[in-house]
């Protein structure tokens, strides 16, 4: 499965609406510091629980896909933490080229 049709999975796109829904209400609810929170600590703990499971369950689709599961963004022009060796260069030596 490639990453456009893991993004098209069902299950996928239902992780990724309820996670939007939670965080909006997260967003909705939120007070500024020493106020009264309208959420009972029970309920946002729950919420947070069910992020994790979120993530978690994302986490495992992309895997199942055979992607890399490194969701972290990245720009374009950020260069990349590893470098590509041609086999053909393995094994051999400066001095081995030279004669």
């Amino acid at each position: 499965m490639s990453r456009e049709s893991g993004n098209d999975n069902k299950e996928f796109r239902i992780l990724k609406a309820m996670k939007s829904v939670l965080t909006g209400i997260i967003r909705d609810t939120t007070v500024p510091a020493g106020h009264k929170h309208p959420l009972t600590d029970a309920t946002i703990e729950d919420i947070r629980q069910c992020l994790m499971l979120i993530s978690a369950r994302e986490h495992e689709l992309i895997i199942e896909a055979g992607e890399a599961p490194n969701m972290k963004p990245r720009y374009v022009d950020e260069p990349h933490a590893s470098t590509v060796v041609p086999i053909s260069k393995i094994g051999k030596r400066k001095q081995d080229n030279d004669e």
